[in-house]
């Protein structure tokens, strides 16, 4: 998605709900589209300001990840740390979020586009009656540069 467009959709989406587009704002999300697959904690934000002489403080960091995260520029996630990580929301609302692949030794995140539940779903439809909206799968294990590091 163009820079300029999410811009847009943010101002546009700030003004719905009587926010302003703060500078501290656009700042904020501007990272995560100069960073773009990557999973960022508030502290990683914080890092990249101060590494970027940016004067924003880290309480503000917090309050725009969680307003963006409110209204659906960001997906907030958790990998089991318990540290929130949080990337641009590209996904189709009518499509599953992508999967996250986690290692246990260095904590890296990969993604995996593949849905793989789309009949497991439709069973628990079929059977329940149940329709899913969505889901998040986390996969926790030791990466590949890990095991190699290990033999």
């Amino acid at each position: 998605m163009p820079e300029t467009f999410m811009m847009d959709i943010l101002k546009q989406k700030l003004q719905e709900r009587q926010h302003k587009m703060t500078a501290q704002r656009q700042t904020v999300l501007q990272i995560f589209l100069d960073h773009p697959g990557e999973h960022l904690s508030a502290e990683d934000v914080y890092g990249i300001l101060r590494d970027g002489k940016k004067d924003i403080g880290l309480a503000t960091v917090y309050r725009s990840l969680e307003l963006l995260s409110e209204l659906g520029i960001l997906q907030k996630m958790e990998f089991g740390d318990g540290c929130s990580r949080y990337e641009v929301n590209t996904a189709n609302p009518e499509a599953h979020h992508h999967h996250h692949l986690i290692c246990t030794k260095c904590n890296k995140v990969i993604e995996v586009e593949e849905d793989l539940l789309e009949d497991l779903e439709q069973a628990i439809f079929e059977k329940a009656g149940f329709k899913i909206m969505d889901h998040q799968v986390k996969f926790f294990g030791v990466c590949k540069e890990c095991r190699e590091k290990e033999s």
